[in-house]
């Protein structure tokens, strides 16, 4: 049997597309963002997922409503997949100096104040292990952001440290993760 994991990022905020960092800054989706959870819902009702587990974010708590308004699924949140914490660089440009080179900086804490790659992989990978060994008989869909979707490709998948820094996954865009069975115990 196998555990299937599918992942998806909370509809555009305005800060996605003013290109602005959103970590704790806990702001709603927009109008595209409300329209890509709709055609988001749509995909998902063909997924057979059995639960979703999502941030307590409003952009992920608004998008997985809506999916959860179309399939019926039930929601469980989960505040270790809220998103990372970017500390000084919250608020501010994606292009702002130096925020690129901190993503590669895993013992630093972002922006001098947030959080180090390295506390936010502790924190979602212990959410992970968790909804292995919990939901191991279940499809499960997980509503969360950029940052943290980044580091749960890190959990399946080999990442060189220079592409980890500019792996991005769109709004609402689903990914899809597989556990054989063999492998709960290794990754519990």
């Amino acid at each position: 049997m196998i555990l299937k994991i599918y992942v998806t990022r909370h509809g555009q905020t305005d800060f996605n597309k003013q290109e602005r960092i959103l970590g704790t800054t806990d702001m709603d989706i927009n109008e595209t963002g409300l329209q890509q959870a709709h055609v988001l819902a749509e995909k998902v009702s063909g997924l057979n997922a059995d639960v979703m587990i999502v941030s307590p974010m409003k952009r992920a708590q608004t998008t997985a409503r809506i999916v959860s308004e179309k399939t019926g699924l039930e929601i469980v949140t989960d505040s270790r997949l809220r998103e990372w914490n970017y500390g000084n660089y919250e608020t501010h440009s994606r292009f702002s100096e130096g925020f690129e080179e901190n993503k590669v900086n895993f013992a630093m804490r972002m922006g001098k104040t947030g959080e180090s790659v390295l506390q936010l992989a502790h924190r979602v990978y212990s959410a992970l292990d968790d909804i292995i060994k919990n939901y191991h008989d279940k499809t499960v869909l997980i509503v969360c952001h950029g940052g943290v979707c980044r580091i749960i490709n890190t959990y399946f998948n080999d990442i060189k440290t220079e592409d980890f820094a500019v792996w991005m996954v769109n709004n609402c865009e689903i990914l899809e993760y597989n556990v054989p069975e063999e492998n709960y115990e290794n990754r519990c």
